[in-house]
């Protein structure tokens, strides 16, 4: 596996180690500028500065200089007095892009940016700073609105594994799938498309059902994706030539991951697959993107981070599978772990 550019750490002065400490400044600039609108509404036409205020309701002290910094982070340009969306941000921080990010950095702004400044407290006493693990998931699924929120999110979080995913797996060897915790079902939707002879489905906690019927109407899948109701701790894992663990065991501690990696084995027939993926660490070529994703879950979770492929190729092998590859993807930062039953 190669690695990418951003394990090599850049050389730092002092005024590049300032401008890092700085760095939470421009995060948080996008952030607001995805919250106002900004950018939606900027993509019915461009505006000037008195227009942007009074169409989002901001205090004109601080409008100016806001929006300068949003052009000089290259997501505006200005024509005249005029303001556009620069190109990448038409296409990514505009809501029905098929790239939107705007769900994803909304996530950042209400929950992580505030659980990252409790990053000192975490190193020294190891306990998570936001709510969300375990029982946390149920009650997130008790708001509709958190919800679809949460599940937007997910779906921002996975849009560049899935086309990648349906690649990356010999699928023509396996008849059926299920993704498990596969949210709302867009990584399933990825597969079946692209691979017509599969039969999937997700297994999800019930509440997440009325989100997935929605998104299979939506695309056109109903019926091509089976929901699956239930827990993947206390219910059984549904039958499937393939079991899909995206973005799933880096949520928990090395004990539960096992654990769902051999209820896997069991419910797996001969000769079927455990497919997992996660941003999985390299200790001997350090990856920023990946320790900063591992010290995120573990700022969310109480058991949860990120993990290496010889770590993985553990568990898969302890709960009786056979190690077969692991595949890091060119987009995005994630690796696919495949392991087969073979008794």
């Amino acid at each position: 596996m190669t690695r990418s550019d951003t394990s090599t750490p850049p050389t730092l002065d002092a005024p590049a180690i300032a401008r890092l400490s700085a760095s939470y400044a421009e995060a948080r600039i996008l952030h607001s500028a995805v919250e106002v609108g900004l950018f939606e509404l900027l993509a019915e036409g461009p505006l000037d500065q008195d227009g942007i205020r009074g169409r989002l309701g901001l205090h004109p002290r601080l409008v100016r200089d806001f929006l300068g910094a949003v052009t000089a982070l290259g997501l505006l340009t200005r024509a005249g007095a005029e303001y556009h969306n620069a190109p990448q941000a038409q296409e990514f921080l505009v809501p029905g892009g098929t790239h939107y990010l705007g769900a994803r950095i909304k996530t950042a702004a209400r929950r992580h940016y505030h659980t990252w400044g409790q990053l000192t407290e975490a190193l020294r006493d190891g306990a998570p700073k936001a709510g969300v693990g375990g029982d946390a998931f149920a009650t997130l699924y008790d708001d509709p609105a958190a919800t679809r929120a949460f599940l937007v999110h997910m779906d921002a979080n996975n849009q560049v594994v899935g086309p990648q995913l349906a690649a990356a797996v010999d699928w023509s060897a396996y008849a059926s799938f299920v993704d498990v915790g596969g949210a709302r079902g867009n990584v399933a939707a990825h597969l079946v498309r692209r691979h017509p002879h599969l039969s999937g489905g997700v297994f999800e906690l019930p509440a997440v059902q009325p989100f997935f019927d929605e998104y299979m109407k939506e695309t056109g899948l109903s019926g091509r994706v089976r929901f699956h109701a239930g827990d993947f701790f206390t219910d059984a894992l549904p039958e499937a030539d393939v079991l899909v663990f995206g973005h799933v065991l880096h949520d928990w501690s090395e004990v539960l991951r096992q654990e769902l990696l051999e209820r896997a084995h069991a419910a797996l027939p001969p000769g079927g697959a455990v497919v997992v993926y996660d941003q999985m660490l390299d200790e001997d070529t350090p990856d920023l993107r990946s320790l900063i994703g591992s010290l995120n879950v573990a700022l969310i979770t109480p058991g949860g981070s990120e993990y290496t492929v010889p770590e993985c190729r553990g568990w898969v092998e302890k709960a009786g599978f056979t190690f077969l590859s692991a595949t890091r993807l060119e987009k995005g930062n994630d690796t696919v772990v495949v392991a087969a039953k073979t008794v």
